[in-house]
């Protein structure tokens, strides 16, 4: 398919707007290296703020020197992995430095992180050498790794400031981060210099990064844009300034923030992304860039917003981000904002279980190839072999493909639409959902603020779709009014079954919406239970004045759930038959678990005797509408 003068080939192989996704920028040396050349070039810059702590490249260098001097005395070199487990802080940049410097890659590890967790990963990582900070001792497991405190290790003041002479090289290691695993054991992900490399000069060209701008480092020690936000940055001279701890999730607070320092791009993480974009901005603020990611976006910008906002994709195994697109205002979207097109260097191909490529509008699973993907999984070569494949469609016998799991499909302008993980999505009722096409439509209604769908099984044969709300301050959520508007768009198998009103969606330490996390309905939580939807159909009334008395309760709303009331599978039952003697209508009790609130079934049951009158003769249907 030929759109917009592209070819879908030349989409997959990250061309964008007639420019191809091979760029040229500096592949053949490393971070710590161009940090090094800034620092001559302006020593009494500002490379990083915290707080009211600072540090000049000249200062950032130096810090960073010793500490390299320190860890090779250590027997640090290339591929060796230094644990680094700090808050965000000072320490946090000299560590990630001082440890490339040395030659090593850093291993980051969250403080917040349970001990058990951080024992695991340390032992798996095999790392000799943990830097930390004092007041984090206390929380660090008991480990037989050498514990070096940054902010108190009387060593490194007797460590030379030069630069020590470069080990490290393009194909070196530079950190690894550890993800969560599917099976519950977390997995190391390796890269290089050359990917990271390949991250950096994409980024400074595409935001056209100068020594003027102020960025700002806001993401978890762990999560892997951490060294998004940091590197680019540092290796063209511009000011990274970490946000302050106690307003970093705190919307208002964190905008006015930015504001105040001037900051001029901001990686935000999805979820508190899109609540900044609810925000009044003053007009002269000097953020021009948001970038955001990790998470599926679900609102777009409006047009007072005075900075460009863009999306981003990318798994930890492609170095941060292998996609990325500008968002642009939509007055009626159906779908998520798109996550782009492929980066520098980047190619994209959407295949389906036999690896071929599928039609240009149709799904398939998204796979990633290029300079950005990892060298694979630490200590995991059969889960490396799994993801990473051979490239099906290169000539070079060495190129691979991440499978990454996620759907999506191209859209006519050649950008990608993502469409879940493959495992996120729903099968129900023979229907296959993609929860973020209810997301998108439950945010476009005033009062909700974000949202979250999922399928849930609380009971055995009790799967239906649950809907989190969490509202905007001083707004209600009129529930007749939501499942009114969510019909005007979506089919009736897509309107979510309960909806639970929450106080904000939970976050993992990597900026995911944290789905265990979710709670189970309850008449507490649940929208709906206190407000009562009156029948609006015959059958509505019929169906409520039957499931109270099978419940013995005073009344039925119809927007209630049957087995929330206290209903199980022996009054189903009898609902079912009374359904039978009433309607003369033959269901299966799997529809009350399908349809558990009184206008669900009742649109079943009108469904079904509306098919059954037209197969009927006139008589016979005048007799069956007399019941």
């Amino acid at each position: 398919m030929y759109m917009s003068g592209r070819n879908k080939d030349q989409f997959r192989a990250g061309i964008v707007d007639g420019s191809p996704a091979m760029q040229s920028h500096p592949l053949d040396t490393c971070v710590q290296y161009l940090v090094e050349e800034q620092a001559e070039r302006t020593p009494e810059a500002l490379a990083v703020v915290a707080g009211s702590q600072s540090l000049s490249y000249a200062a950032l260098n130096q810090r960073a020197n010793q500490l390299a001097h320190l860890l090779r005395g250590l027997g640090i070199q290339p591929e060796v992995p230094v644990g680094l487990c700090v808050d965000r802080s000072l320490e946090l940049v000299v560590g990630m430095l001082g440890i490339l410097k040395a030659g090593g890659a850093y291993v980051p590890l969250d403080p917040q992180y349970p001990a058990d967790r951080l024992s695991f990963l340390l032992a798996d990582a095999l790392v000799p050498v943990l830097l930390t900070q004092s007041h984090l001792r206390d929380r660090l497991p008991a480990v037989s790794t050498h514990v070096i405190a940054l902010d108190e290790e009387p060593r490194l003041s007797m460590q030379s400031t030069a630069n020590p002479c470069p080990l490290a090289t393009p194909d070196h290691l530079a950190y690894i981060i550890y993800t969560s695993g599917s099976t519950g054991t977390p997995k190391g992900v390796q890269i290089t210099h050359k990917s990271l490399l390949n991250l950096v000069g994409w980024h400074q060209q595409a935001f056209a990064l100068t020594a003027r701008d102020r960025t700002t480092q806001i993401a978890s020690p762990a999560f892997d844009a951490t060294g998004w936000e940091v590197w680019p940055s540092l290796c063209c001279g511009a000011s990274v300034y970490l946000v302050d701890e106690q307003i970093r999730t705190l919307p208002p607070a964190l905008r006015d923030w930015l504001v105040r320092h001037q900051i001029t791009i901001s990686f935000l993480p999805t979820p508190l992304a899109e609540q900044m974009l609810d925000l009044d901005w003053p007009p002269e603020t000097a953020l021009r860039v948001l970038l955001t990611g990790a998470d599926v976006l679900h609102r777009y910008p409006a047009a007072t917003l005075p900075f460009a906002l863009i999306n981003n994709y990318g798994p930890t195994e492609a170095t941060v981000v292998a996609t990325s697109g500008r968002i642009w205002l939509q007055a009626e979207a159906e779908m998520p904002p798109s996550i782009g097109c492929p980066i520098a260097n980047t190619e994209v191909y959407l295949l389906d279980e036999h690896l071929q490529q599928v039609a240009m509008d149709e799904p398939g699973e998204l796979h990633i190839g290029g300079i950005g993907l990892a060298r694979g999984y630490l200590n995991r070569p059969e889960l490396t072999r799994e993801k990473f494949i051979p490239h099906p469609f290169s000539p070079d016998p060495d190129a691979r493909l991440y499978k990454t799991g996620d759907l999506a499909r191209f859209l006519p302008d050649g950008q990608l639409a993502f469409l879940g993980r493959i495992d996120h999505q729903i099968k129900l009722r023979g229907y296959r959902i993609e929860p973020d096409e209810i997301i998108v439509a439950l945010n476009r209604y005033p009062a909700v603020q974000a949202s979250y769908v999922l399928a849930r099984e609380d009971a055995p044969g009790q799967k239906q779709l649950v809907a989190y709300l969490v509202v905007q301050p001083d707004l209600t959520v009129e529930l007749a009014d939501l499942v009114q508007t969510l019909q005007a768009t979506l089919p009736d198998y897509m309107v979510p079954a309960l909806f639970v009103q929450i106080d904000a969606l939970p976050l993992t330490p990597n900026g995911k919406v944290d789905r265990d996390a979710l709670p189970a309905p309850t008449p507490a939580n649940m929208l709906g239970a206190e407000t009562f939807a009156a029948p609006q159909t015959p059958i509505e009334d019929k169906l409520a004045t039957t499931v109270a008395a099978l419940l013995q309760i005073e009344r039925v709303g119809v927007t209630e759930n049957f087995f929330l009331l206290g209903g199980h599978s022996m009054l189903g039952a009898q609902l079912i038959a009374w359904i039978q003697a009433t309607f003369g209508l033959s269901l299966p009790l799997r529809t009350l678990f399908d349809a558990p609130t009184v206008r669900q079934l009742a649109a079943e049951v009108e469904g079904r005797l509306v098919a059954k009158l037209e197969a009927m003769s006139e008589d016979e249907a005048c007799r069956l509408l007399e019941r």
